[in-house]
């Protein structure tokens, strides 16, 4: 069995940089705190893959395509399959002023948004500012050790897989004649974070689930005391 277009598949996953070893992604909370990089804020399970939608970076989903269900592989990722080669010109200058402006205080290693582009300061001196738009990773070369932990195959665990990637936990998920019913109880918060992330949900269901023509959801409260 080998995996095509569409398909819905859950991983293991640990990278490194090749140059150093340093764990820079992983799946394994273990792994995470035994690397220093472990986040609370992250959630560590296997990662949700959609075949061909661009979900890992094409050095890894090339080989994922010849793996099958408890395979393993150590896979090791060129830049131009992984992060893309570091670009001189995606690092430039700007002056304090434009940060004051938008009310930032630059420091180096802080991560900014300008207009839409995501970059890291590198210094800040003498009034100027240097960003580098480059991914962190841009230049470098990868080593992925991954397992297939499962293909999902029904439409239910489908929507439910997908729920998750979004940072949601249904309580219950039917689906029948193309209409997905999915429930969000009393015990899930409704936070402005749940909104934002329900809303991508839906979007992404349509997107890469064809045979779903309707969503509904069922969502609990309850009133505070």
């Amino acid at each position: 069995m080998t995996f095509n277009d569409g398909d819905f598949v859950r991983i293991d996953y640990t990278a490194k940089r090749l140059s150093d070893s340093a764990v820079v992604y992983t799946t394994d909370e273990k792994a995470a705190k035994d690397a220093g990089i472990y986040n609370k804020d992250s959630r560590y399970a296997p990662q949700l893959v959609i075949v061909g939608k661009e979900s890992v970076i094409k050095g890894v989903e090339k080989e994922l395509r010849k793996m099958n269900v408890n395979d393993s592989k150590k896979i090791e990722v060129a830049p131009d399959e992984a992060f893309g080669e570091r670009r001189d010109d995606l690092v430039t200058v700007m002056h304090l002023s434009d940060f004051r402006k938008r009310d930032i205080n630059p420091e180096p290693g802080l991560q900014v948004d300008l207009d839409g582009v995501v970059a890291i300061v590198k210094s800040v001196n003498g009034g100027r500012v240097v960003v580098d738009a480059n991914h962190p990773l841009a230049g470098e070369k990868l080593v992925y050790d991954v397992k297939v932990v499962e293909k999902v195959e029904s439409e239910e665990k489908k929507v439910a897989a997908l729920a998750e990637a979004y940072g949601l936990k249904p309580d219950s998920v039917s689906v029948s004649s193309g209409a997905a019913k999915i429930s969000f109880g009393d015990k899930v918060e409704k936070n402005a974070d749940y909104f934002v992330n329900k809303s991508a949900f839906v979007r992404a269901a349509f997107q890469y689930l064809p045979n779903i023509e309707k969503i509904t959801v069922d969502e609990g409260y309850v009133k505070q005391k």
